[in-house]
Order: C-alpha cells, then sequence, then structure tokens
C-alpha cells in the first residue's frame, strides 16, 4: 500500500512510538462513531481499581495492535511474501476492527447483559453494518478476521498464539499498570516471523523472545487481569446490575439514566440466533459512562440493597476474593450464610430490604483458568535451519515451556472483608 509523504495521519503512542496511518479508509474507520467510542471503554475494565494508572482505552490498544501489524506485514514482504496492497489494508481493517465490539468495561459486563454472546460476535455484526456504510470496501477484510480468506497467515496476525493484538496488549497493559514482568521484546518478535507454506512461522532466533512473551503473559494474567481485586470488582458490579434487573421483573424499576443499558436491563436479550440491529444500535450507544452514571443514580434508588452496594462500589468499599486449594463446597456456603447476613445488616441491609437470598448478591464461588500457551490446533510453529517446522514447545529447550501450556485452574470464593474465610475451612 503506497501513500505519499504526508498523506498519512499521525498519532504519538507512549508505547510504540510514533503510528502512521494511511489517510483513506484507515482514517475514516477510526474517524467513525463506531470507533471513537472505545475512547471511552477502558482497556483493562476494572484493573484502574489495583492499578491506579491502568486508565488507557481499547481505542489506543487499537491503534497500537494496527501498528504492530504495519511492521510485521512490511517485515514479511521484505522476507519475499507476496501480499498485495489490498490485502494489506484490509488486515489492517481487520486488527482496527478486531475490539470494536467490546461493551462498557471490556470484559466485565460481556456476559451481563446478552446471554450467549462474547464481544466478537459483536465486532462482527458492527464490520458488517460498517461494510455497508463504505459500500463493500470491509468485505476483505472480514473474510480475514472470520478466516474464511485463502491466505491464512493473514488472519493468524489478528488471531492467533502470537497475534498483534497480544503484542500490542501485554505491553501496553505493561506500561501502564507498571508491571514490569509484562514487558517483552516486539521488535525482535516481529522481526523474526515470516510466512512457511502459507503459515505464521517463527525463526528459530525468535525463540528466546517468544519464551519470554510466553512466561509474561502468564505473570499478567496472574498479576492483572485476574488479580484478586479485579475478580472482586466484577462479581460486585455483577450483583448490582443482578438486583436491577430483579427490580425491572418485581415491576419497581430504577431509574436509569442510559438507554443502551435501560434496554439490556429491561430485555432478556440472547444472541444465541444473531444479533439483530436494534441490539447493535443499543449496544454501541454504551460506553463505560454509562455504567458510572447509573451507579452515581443508584446511590439514591428507593432500594436499599442496590443504593448500598452502589454507593460501596464507588466508594472502593469491595468484596474481597480469597482463593482456595479446592473449589467452594456447599457445605462452606451454607455455613457462611448466617456471618453475611450479619454484615449485611451492619451495612443497613436488613432481610426484607433484599430477597430471601439476600447472601447471593454479595457471595460467590467461581474459578479463574490461566494458560499461557494454548498450543492444542493453534500452536505456535518454529522454521528450523533444515526448513522443517516444529511445534514451540518441542523446538524449545527450556522445559517449562511445555508446563506452561497446563492450565492454571484457581477456584475461588468473593465475600465480604469483613468476614475471614479462614475460620470456615
Amino acid at each position: 500500500m503506497k501513500t505519499a509523504v504526508g498523506q498519512y495521519k499521525l498519532f504519538n503512542d507512549p508505547v510504540h512510538g510514533f503510528i502512521h496511518i494511511p489517510k483513506g479508509i484507515l482514517v475514516d474507520l477510526i474517524d467513525h462513531p463506531y470507533v471513537q467510542r472505545l475512547r471511552r471503554i477502558r482497556q483493562l475494565g476494572l484493573g484502574y481499581l489495583v492499578y491506579p494508572t491502568a486508565e488507557h482505552s481499547r481505542f489506543s490498544h487499537a491503534l497500537g495492535a494496527m501498528e504492530l501489524c504495519q511492521r510485521v506485514l512490511q517485515n514479511i514482504r521484505h522476507k519475499g511474501t507476496e501480499i498485495t496492497d489490498e490485502e494489506v489494508e484490509s488486515t489492517l481493517i481487520a486488527i482496527l476492527l478486531h475490539d470494536v465490539g467490546h461493551g462498557p468495561l471490556s470484559h466485565t459486563l460481556e456476559h451481563s447483559l446478552i446471554d450467549h454472546f462474547d464481544h466478537e460476535m459483536m465486532s462482527t455484526k458492527i464490520m458488517s453494518a460498517l461494510n455497508d456504510h463504505f459500500n463493500g470496501r470491509l468485505s476483505m477484510a472480514i473474510s480475514i478476521f472470520e478466516d474464511t480468506y485463502p491466505k491464512t497467515f493473514l488472519h493468524q496476525l489478528i488471531s492467533s498464539q502470537l497475534d498483534m493484538d497480544r503484542l500490542d496488549y501485554l505491553r501496553r497493559d505493561s506500561f501502564f499498570t507498571g508491571v514490569s514482568e509484562g514487558a517483552i521484546g516486539v521488535p525482535r518478535i516481529i522481526e523474526t516471523l515470516r510466512v512457511h507454506d502459507g503459515q505464521l512461522v517463527l525463526e528459530k532466533k525468535g525463540i528466546y523472545s517468544v519464551e519470554n512473551f510466553i512466561l509474561s503473559r502468564r505473570f499478567m494474567y496472574l498479576q492483572v487481569y485476574l488479580h484478586k481485586t479485579v475478580l472482586a470488582g466484577d462479581a460486585h458490579i455483577r450483583g448490582i446490575l443482578r438486583r436491577v434487573k430483579e427490580l425491572y421483573e418485581m415491576g419497581k424499576p430504577p431509574v436509569v439514566p442510559s438507554p443502551g443499558l435501560s434496554y439490556f436491563l429491561s430485555h432478556n436479550s440472547v444472541a444465541q440466533t444473531g444479533i439483530h440491529d436494534e441490539m447493535m444500535m443499543q449496544y454501541t450507544s454504551m460506553d463505560d459512562h454509562d455504567l458510572y452514571a447509573c451507579l452515581k443514580s443508584w446511590q439514591q434508588s428507593e432500594d436499599t440493597l442496590l443504593r448500598i452496594l452502589s454507593s460501596r462500589f464507588l466508594d472502593r468499599q469491595l468484596l474481597r476474593t480469597t482463593f482456595l486449594d479446592e473449589p467452594a463446597s456447599d457445605s462452606l456456603l451454607d455455613s457462611l450464610q448466617s456471618p453475611v447476613l450479619d454484615v449485611l445488616d451492619q451495612w443497613g441491609i436488613q432481610k426484607d430490604d433484599s430477597s430471601d437470598d439476600a447472601t447471593s448478591y454479595v457471595l460467590y464461588k467461581d474459578l479463574s483458568t490461566t494458560e499461557a500457551y494454548h498450543h492444542r490446533g493453534q500452536d505456535i510453529m518454529v522454521l528450523q535451519e533444515n526448513g522443517e517446522i516444529e511445534e514451540f514447545s518441542k523446538a524449545s529447550d527450556a522445559q517449562h515451556i511445555a508446563a506452561l501450556s497446563q492450565p492454571i485452574r484457581r477456584p475461588y470464593i468473593v465475600h465480604p472483608k469483613e468476614i475471614l474465610i479462614e475460620k470456615f475451612l
């Protein structure tokens, strides 16, 4: 894709330096309201509750991932792989829009507003709408995004074990949280990628950089993405939204100053049979500000439970996560019912103010799963000096890489912080 000097838009990014975006459809897409909305959605959701500077947006991540994709496409071209200008542009469109379907607080509410849903379904729907708006200019980008385009390696740049999405968010999230373990050698990895037999592969000299990438991903999940306070905050928010839905069902709807959130909280939206236009319109009207406007409003709710839970969240008086050696048993949960009710009473929540199961809003059991390298069907392949390729965990001389392909499952329980779970184990 050839662009004359001056025919690009420049962004100054603290992570990757200057980002050059060719003027044309890419800039038009960036300026579209669907993409601008990403400025108002935090990349790390509730991560700022733990790391105060984790305020970066999905928008900056989209630009960063696109910049890395430009660099790797240029590198692959220099190594002899034929990629047309249209394919370059379409791949950049696909990576720019890969997260356009995220809702408020990114992953936090992904399964709370729409049943049988994930953000990639909404991304596909939005890309289709944009394709209509731009008279079919996104058709190739959509086929690359959905992995139906013949050149599979283009899709692998967007979604794989070593895609530009992961390379950007690990480096970016490390930068903005200050968690140094997430710092990875992005330039080295990009320079050692190439295409072999139509697949994206890693040159052998890049093995150590990718080992660091896999280890960093493990550390970032444990220290950032699945931090105990983030898990507790997610559970706290979900409890609040469940209460709002129940109030709708009881015929006592609270004030919801967000038309989009009001739509999803008052409807039983299901994505199993597809996302219709009305659902997309309401969804794309929302961002983080909608949720916080509602929480501030609900601090004045007539419903005691909603009022107190909302106030406690905004004041950062959160629930607590306790990790367990084994999944929480029913007997453990039963033994916690009475002490939790006592805590709710201390908060000013009487049983009559909530429901017969008041503890369910502040007492949860769940399981966090981390898998740094998922190589079953999504292998990172290493190109050996003799021209053969080998799966990464076998090509690496570090035995721990094979171990990192095994998931870490950590059962936990979320509860009021006034209760010491250890006393009940």
